[in-house]
């Protein structure tokens, strides 16, 4: 088989890959997994803000990794991160041990964030089909929704049985993964560094010429900022919903099946993003998905149709990821990509330090619907500082 038909078998191996690596049987059960072993909603946000907190220390270092060692490196150990990350949330009793696995699951975390984009952008920039980039990663994202749909109705019904079925399967899931990450080509990229030997001076020299990118292009920058404060609000309400609902008499296994709904129905939403675009434009996505996105905060909040505002909330985050994604690797050059992108992680990573913690705290002092409204206002005055900038940015013709 010749190299241009292994570059394009890493599209559809990737789907194999991203399916396999997020029928992810602990999202939606760890915080009550972790509540049934003593732990409060502050320890919770804790543990939430220490994963947080190694992400944006590590999250460029391992982009670095990607970009000059290798994706398919990037993303072998960043299974091997995930196994370990289950094997002592499993066997574990204490905080201290927990927040070690949370160390675990963030550098996972991490080696994944940007090369698994970079694999697939710059294999398609090699068969000069990056038109196609939008599509595929709204494909992308469909399998990787199915991949969670199934994750979460296995991992609600075996929690409810045993949470050790659910944890020692997800660890199994996982060492297949980690085999399917050896079938994938690297493309040939022209990395400035080859043959240095200087580990420390490669990194800071790519860390730097990344940084330029941004320096030079700002509108990197804003998308980068702008969709990741998006994915704080919707991943915060992921995951304090489910002990809300906990709280409110639905069981493991129904918790499953509604998130299991909502990330079905977000996946066939994020698929149809390139035709939703094309209406809406550029614009459309920066203005209109924010304000969608805030109403549905509140809707959680203030009325009793909280799941069907939090299935909104999510298709709203998948076709916003799609959309972004693909506006951001049109700017960066492929030998920064993986470094870029874990740039946007990392301040993924900065603001969910910040807000997770408080939001677990006010559910503690109070109750998650206070919480929610906390969140709410917090993103209220995000929306209308993002009106304000892209506003003014269309008046100097810059977005």
């Amino acid at each position: 088989m010749n190299y241009t038909n292994k570059l394009e078998q890493n599209v559809w191996k990737n789907y194999i890959y991203v399916f396999l690596s997020n029928i992810d049987l602990t999202n939606g059960t760890w915080m009550m997994f972790l509540a049934v072993k003593g732990m409060s909603l502050f320890q919770l946000g804790m543990l939430e803000g220490i994963f947080h907190v190694i992400s944006f220390l590590m999250e460029v270092p391992t982009g670095v990794v990607a970009d000059i060692w290798g994706r398919k490196v990037s993303r072998l150990c960043g299974r091997i991160c995930s196994i370990i990350f289950v094997a002592i949330l499993l066997f574990s009793n204490s905080f201290i041990m927990f927040a070690i696995s949370f160390v675990f699951a963030a550098l996972s975390y991490n080696l994944e964030s940007g090369a698994g984009t970079a694999l697939v952008y710059d294999s398609l920039k090699e068969l000069n089909q990056e038109e196609k980039f939008m599509r595929i990663n709204g494909y992308w994202e469909v399998t990787m929704q199915f991949g969670r749909v199934f994750g979460l109705l296995l991992g609600g019904y075996l929690a409810t049985i045993d949470y050790k079925y659910a944890y020692g399967t997800a660890a199994i899931l996982g060492i297949i993964a980690a085999f399917q990450t050896l079938s994938f080509t690297e493309p040939n990229i022209d990395f400035e560094f080859k043959g240095e030997k200087n580990v420390f001076k490669v990194m800071k020299s790519q860390v730097t010429g990344s940084i330029n990118v941004l320096r030079n292009n700002k509108k990197i920058g804003f998308l980068i900022v702008f969709s990741q404060i998006i994915f704080v609000f919707g991943t915060t309400i992921f995951y304090y919903l489910q002990n809300y609902l906990k709280g409110n008499g639905y069981t493991e296994s129904k918790i499953g099946v509604l998130l299991a709904i909502s990330a079905f129905i977000g996946a066939i939403v994020a698929s149809q993003t390139y035709k939703i675009e094309k209406v809406i434009k550029e614009r459309g996505i920066l203005l209109i998905m924010p304000i969608i996105s805030v109403i549905c905060i509140w809707g959680i909040a203030l009325t009793k149709y909280h799941f069907v505002f939090f299935v909104i909330m999510m298709s709203i985050d998948g076709m916003i990821y799609v959309a972004i994604s693909d506006y951001i690797n049109k700017l960066i050059p492929s030998n920064k990509r993986a470094t870029i992108i874990s740039f946007a992680s990392m301040v993924f990573s900065f603001f969910m330090i910040l807000v997770f913690p408080i939001v677990g705290k006010v559910g503690d002092l109070f109750n998650l619907k206070v919480a929610f409204k906390l969140l709410g206002t917090i993103a209220l005055s995000f929306l209308f500082v993002n009106i304000w900038v892209i506003l003014k940015a269309s008046k100097e013709s810059k977005v």
